[in-house]
């Protein structure tokens, strides 16, 4: 099953890539936000910032490490802190006040590693815009600024 999703994500890819053949005055910020809402990343390969893919990527598989992580753990010591309420044993080595303070403490860490998956998912889309947006932009030496009088052909006869 991950041999599969695996394939089907670098198939993914291969078919955005022909996404970044594109001439360059055909870059849209709203395509390249669109493309990132959808498949996180290819707003980047429409960009051609194939570099920050991977960037991208480790942030929004860290943050699901630590929501999977947090998670389990929260819900551990949920169980216990039931457990331990009902029979007024120590469960897992901890009495019920330490329970609960590990259960908040993990539910407290799961929520703020959702809100990072969140914001990570939400940088994708807005750096793909931006790129967007200053795929064109001038980065040359040359930042002279060429003033020349205006004649006007039409009223000169």
């Amino acid at each position: 099953m991950i041999q599969k999703s695996y394939i089907f994500i670098v198939y993914i890819f291969i078919s955005l890539s022909s996404l970044s053949q594109n001439n360059v005055n055909d870059i849209s910020p709203k395509k390249a936000a669109i493309y990132s809402a959808i498949i996180p990343g290819s707003g980047q390969i429409y960009t051609k910032k194939y570099w920050k893919i991977p960037i991208l990527y480790s942030g929004l598989i860290t943050s699901y490490y630590f929501i999977n992580t947090n998670s389990s753990k929260y819900n551990e010591y949920k169980e216990a802190a039931i457990l331990s309420n009902h029979t007024g044993e120590n469960q897992l080595g901890h009495s019920y006040s330490e329970l609960i303070l590990l259960k908040d403490y993990y539910r407290r860490n799961r929520d703020v590693s959702y809100f990072t998956f969140i914001g990570v998912y939400i940088l994708n889309i807005v750096d793909a815009s931006v790129n967007a947006h200053l795929f064109n932009y001038d980065i040359s030496d040359d930042i002279s600024l060429k003033i020349q009088p205006f004649t006007d052909l039409k009223n000169s006869g």
